[in-house]
């Protein structure tokens, strides 16, 4: 795999004197993260957004701990949904090119995200057809149409480009790949900062149009997380014969590139990422851990920037009952004033965390050796 030599200025932060993780001791905070979430909220839900990333996280939880009571409830959640996102069943009538959380926004990312982890069970648990369907049907048809203005807003570059390599991995046709590429090239065109590597949340927020309180460019931090991650999915899923390849390594790495050196030294990344405002992100924890257990990120460079951020989520996000507090609460941008303490709770972010931890196992299995 292509490796990426970062400079050692990225890591000129003092280093952090934290505690010695085990691969056990990790998964026991895993089990008990999961554990009060799945004790405190029902699994009967929609399939929005919100709730599909939580069980994307629940979905690596299993493949790590194999306990089937954490996948029965990803199963009751997508039962629930009867398999499907929003469900209009006119295609002439589906919408994406505004937010929506009705039913007739199919195209709409936030609808999409659910694939996912509908496809994982598909493979995990039974090759039942009807798992994957509406799946099929969805992103068949996004695949095959001519518009490629799906992704305008950052957080749909980790809702939809792992759906994409999903359904190649379930389907052999590269048209899911093509069309990946398509569409975050148009995503690249009016969100993508040149200069930085890093994403504006949309063309809103395009800097100097927009500035962040304090006059300079403004790069959401939840925002920006969920696009690491989605290219950390991607590249999981797609296969390294494929000509774009090179692309989204390239685009992975400088963006990973780009997120170690706005850290904070207590391991956090603050909201707009280049102006001060408290609030961590644990998508970008997960995705340098990732590139760095896959190649592609040089650990030497890398794991300073993991320990801090790994330190702050267990000894300032996590809770003693296993809730995970300092999540963002929803909403498009960072806002200046707003309250997020250790009762900041979201779904979304138990789905985060869980990502990170589940890496973080395979990141510490792999430095045992």
């Amino acid at each position: 795999m292509r490796k990426l030599l970062l400079p050692l200025c990225l890591l000129a932060a003092a280093a952090v004197q934290a505690k010695q993780w085990t691969p056990d001791q990790v998964k026991k905070v895993i089990r008990q993260v999961n554990t009060y979430w799945q004790q405190n909220n029902k699994p009967e839900v929609r399939s929005f957004w919100d709730n599909a990333a939580y069980h994307t996280g629940n979905i690596e939880v299993y493949k790590l701990l194999g306990d089937q009571q954490m996948l029965d409830y990803s199963i009751r959640w997508a039962e629930h949904n009867e398999w499907k996102g929003a469900k209009e069943a006119d295609p002439a009538k589906w919408k994406y090119k505004n937010y929506g959380e009705g039913q007739d926004y199919v195209l709409f990312g936030d609808w999409q995200i659910c694939f996912q982890t509908y496809i994982d069970l598909y493979n995990l648990e039974a090759r039942r057809e009807e798992r994957v369907a509406r799946a099929k049907e969805v992103m068949g048809y996004e695949a095959d149409s001519k518009a490629n203005d799906y992704w305008w807003w950052a957080d749909a570059l980790y809702m939809v480009m792992p759906v994409m390599t999903k359904m190649y991995r379930l389907t052999g046709d590269q048209k899911y790949l093509d069309k990946l590429y398509q569409n975050i090239l148009y995503s690249d065109s009016i969100m993508l900062d040149p200069e930085t590597g890093i994403y504006f949340r949309d063309g809103k927020y395009v800097y100097p149009k927009h500035k962040s309180a304090n006059g300079k460019k403004d790069f959401w931090a939840r925002g920006d997380g969920w696009v690491l991650a989605g290219l950390a999915k991607v590249l999981q899923d797609m296969p390294e014969t494929y000509v774009r390849q090179p692309f989204f390594v390239d685009k992975y790495t400088r963006l990973a590139r780009a997120v170690a050196a706005c850290q904070q030294p207590q391991g956090y990344w603050t909201r707009s990422m280049l102006d001060p405002a408290h609030a961590p992100t644990a998508f970008f924890t997960y995705g340098m851990l990732w590139g760095v257990n896959h190649g592609y990120l040089p650990k030497r460079e890398f794991a300073p920037v993991i320990a801090r951020a790994w330190k702050y989520l267990t000894e300032t996000a996590l809770q003693p009952s296993g809730k995970v507090g300092y999540v963002q609460p929803i909403g498009e941008r960072a806002i200046p004033g707003q309250t997020v303490d250790q009762n900041s709770e979201a779904n979304f972010g138990v789905g985060a965390f869980l990502l990170a931890a589940c890496e973080y196992v395979r990141f510490l299995e792999q430095t045992k050796k």
